[in-house]
């Protein structure tokens, strides 16, 4: 009888195992649906980026799947919340890459949480594509090195450092800049070295350079610090939690320069913490503008205002390109393979979205332009389209 037992055993386990090696050139789909996992901030502290980006996803798979899927079969989500912890966006990673037949990853949000979904996508060989990680080092490793199955389809920190640091000298005709940014955050501290880089090249200064920590609320003796510089322009390169609390403060002390930043202020909620007095003189790098009057960003609009009865904001345009850009590398790679899906995103070339025209560079990351938003009375007001260089 126990030799029985073992022989069942050793049976299964053998079984189990050969199955863990299933070859990832085989095709992830699930009879007539191609799985594709989300890996998102539903809640917690970035919960509406995550939520954005889902919505945008949605609209368009929505969309796709009516008119037939992709390759003949549904598109069929795996949604799972990552709770805006990058512990959680791990594991949420290696579920998705491991255990749930994905075909891709999508998400997350933050460029913290992606570095740590990365590991789980490069093992597995699941292609990971992030439309708002905007860090460096997120498609390239410390080494230089591509990641390859990692890509994104925003811009890089650097370029929004550039970018506003080039604003700030050439349409503000400022020099004198002081710099607040989050020590805690990859994400503000790849914005803040682009920046200060740029505005000294232009030949400008950093007058005073002053941190905080996310979840900070009392901003008053750094910013007293900084007006105490006198800087023209104050770059604050943070998420819209905090944010928007430093641009009510600075006003409130009389700190009444441009505040420039990056993508991180696009959220409804900026002006629900900031208030609309304090939501003036405010200019930050996105990836979209709702005033864009092309043919497929107000067929977008459109559609989005139809489904979920609101205006559509950058991230759900992200969200919404990255869907589409991901069908179609699928029908360039011919099947739901992730090897082939890979090698179709490396391929990608002057894919038109609604955020803009999307070519894959060789570190996986998009060439594509940038829209200058400028807030007054707390409404996001478009401002200007900035092409890279």
């Amino acid at each position: 009888m126990k030799k029985k037992l073992y022989g069942l055993l050793s049976l299964v386990l053998v079984l189990s195992l050969l199955a863990g090696c299933t070859s990832n050139s085989s095709s992830k789909d699930n009879g007539d649906a191609i799985r594709v996992g989300l890996n998102y901030e539903l809640s917690g502290g970035v919960a509406t980026y995550g939520q954005g980006l889902t919505e945008g996803i949605e609209l368009a798979v929505e969309e796709i799947n009516k008119n037939g899927g992709v390759l003949g079969k549904q598109i069929e989500l795996v949604k799972i919340d990552n709770k805006s912890e990058d512990t959680e966006a791990a594991n949420v990673s290696t579920r998705l890459a491991t255990r749930e037949n994905v075909v891709a990853l999508l998400g997350p949000a933050t460029s913290g949480n992606t570095k740590a979904a990365i590991p789980a996508a490069m093992q597995n060989k699941i292609p990971l594509i992030s439309g708002s990680a905007t860090a460096d080092d997120i498609t390239v490793d410390s080494n230089g090195n591509v990641r390859d199955y990692i890509f994104k389809t925003c811009f890089s920190d650097s370029f929004q450092g550039v970018i506003m640091a080039e604003f700030a000298v050439n349409d503000l005709g400022a020099k004198n800049a002081a710099i607040l940014a989050d020590s805690t955050s990859d994400y503000a501290q790849g914005l803040s070295k682009a920046f200060k880089e740029t505005i000294e090249k232009n030949g400008g200064k950093v007058l005073a350079e002053e941190a905080y920590q996310a979840k900070d609320t009392d901003f008053k003796a750094v910013l007293t610090n900084i007006k105490g510089a006198n800087p023209e322009v104050l770059f604050v390169p943070g998420y819209y939690e905090e944010v928007g609390l430093i641009a009510r403060q600075a006003r409130e002390l009389g700190l009444d320069v441009p505040i420039l930043g990056g993508d991180g202020y696009e959220s409804p909620k900026f002006v629900e913490i900031s208030g609309r007095e304090a939501a003036n003189n405010i200019y930050f790098s996105n990836h979209y503008s709702p005033m864009d009057d092309a043919e497929e960003v107000v067929k977008f609009r459109e559609s989005f205002k139809a489904k979920y009865n609101k205006e559509a904001d950058g991230f759900n345009a992200l969200g919404y390109d990255m869907a589409y850009l991901l069908k179609d590398a699928l029908e360039r790679a011919g099947e739901a393979n992730p090897e082939k899906l890979k090698v179709a995103l490396e391929g990608t070339e002057d894919y038109k979205g609604v955020t803009g025209t999307i070519s894959i560079d060789e570190n996986h990351n998009p060439i594509k332009s940038t829209t200058i938003i400028e807030l007054k009375d707390g409404v996001p007001t478009f401002l200007k389209k900035l092409d890279p260089k």
